[in-house]
């Protein structure tokens, strides 16, 4: 979320290099309507994704809750449990091409999160 920059160095932290803009981060969870469940404080523009989200233990609040979530490529790493992930990512592109299985994960991944985006009609 963008916001007006204040003059002097109290707003600094409220930069974010990766948009080149003064905002605050906020990190939220909805259900496959897209309606909110869940949204965090706000963090300076500087934080990254996957820390405001380890800050928030996002994955202890899902597994509490028995839900899971769709993330995108910022949050691998994020699920420290590879036996019971409650984070589903992508994978980062590798340099030599993927395996047939690899590929068909990521095509249903892929689909999953159109279907879940869309608005009911």
């Amino acid at each position: 979320m963008r916001t007006r920059r204040r003059t002097g160095d109290e707003n600094r932290p409220n930069y974010s290099g990766k948009h080149k803009a003064h905002g605050l981060l906020f990190l939220a969870l909805t259900d496959e309507a897209g309606n909110l469940v869940w949204i965090s404080a706000a963090k300076p523009g500087r934080s990254s994704e996957i820390t405001a989200a380890r800050h928030n233990r996002i994955t202890t609040r899902l597994r509490e809750a028995r839900l899971g979530a769709l993330a995108d490529l910022g949050f691998v790493g994020l699920d420290d449990d590879p036996d019971d992930p409650v984070i589903v990512t992508g994978r980062r592109a590798a340099i030599r091409s993927p395996t047939p299985g690899r590929r068909r994960t990521g095509w249903s991944a892929a689909s999953e999160r159109r279907t879940s985006t869309a608005s009911p009609t």
